[in-house]
């Protein structure tokens, strides 16, 4: 399995040119993206600026010496590259498995190009299986909770190993949507948008045209809508 992130990672890496701002994923898959961005930037002299999703990202990327802007200091991202933990037939997908959704989204949205890399298993005919992580802020997420219970979403707050409430880089908590299959992904988007408290939720839908699916059998292939 690491093989084949390997793979998606480093193909996903031959779309990156000289020059480019580049929004750099978070996640197991999008690490061996920007470690292969790394490789290119010591050995080919690649000239590129990051912009990354996550603190542990920041953190890989300063050590591989990829050069590094806040979001608020670019014009605009000309390509991302990040994982998903489901993408459907219509190229919708589910992220936040790393708790990251927030700042994924936004650096997609203000992104030119935005390509996602993932093993062929996250590839589905409807979102659902995966929980739907849904970030909250702190204040009335028991409310929100309760909401969501009454909606017949069967949430579940996220906590870390020791038992603690997960708190995201932006300092929010997440509640895990357990649905078992998502038949409107864009009427579920809507409804979470419109809810108070909520600040953002891991539908991702209509965002990637281009998803590279790496698989045990058949290798890596580019799959565009």
């Amino acid at each position: 399995m690491e093989n084949i992130k390997k793979l998606v990672g480093v193909e996903a890496a031959k779309f990156v040119k000289d020059g480019m701002i580049v929004g750099l994923g978070t996640g197991s898959t999008a690490a061996f993206f920007v470690a292969e961005l790394g490789r290119r930037v010591a050995e080919e002299n690649l000239q590129i600026v990051g912009v990354t999703t996550s603190s542990v990202t920041s953190e890989q990327a300063r050590r591989l010496g990829i050069a590094l802007k806040n979001i608020d200091d670019v014009d605009a991202i000309d390509l991302t590259v990040d994982g998903a933990d489901e993408i459907d037939l219509e190229l919708n997908g589910i992220k936040g498995g790393g708790a990251a959704l927030l700042m994924e989204k936004i650096v997609a949205t203000y992104s030119r190009d935005y390509i996602w890399i993932v093993d062929d298993a996250k590839m589905v005919t409807h979102l659902g299986a995966f929980p739907l992580p849904v970030e909250v802020v702190t204040f009335g997420y028991g409310q929100v909770f309760r909401l969501f219970e009454k909606l017949g979403f069967n949430p579940v707050v996220r906590v870390d190993v020791s038992g603690e409430i997960v708190v995201t880089d932006m300092g929010n908590h997440i509640i895990d949507l357990h649905l078992a299959e998502i038949k409107d992904p864009e009427r579920l988007a809507n409804l979470l948008d419109q809810t108070v408290g909520v600040v953002e939720h891991g539908l991702f839908n209509g965002m990637v045209k281009k998803v590279i699916v790496g698989s045990a059998s058949e290798g890596v292939k580019i799959i565009t809508k």
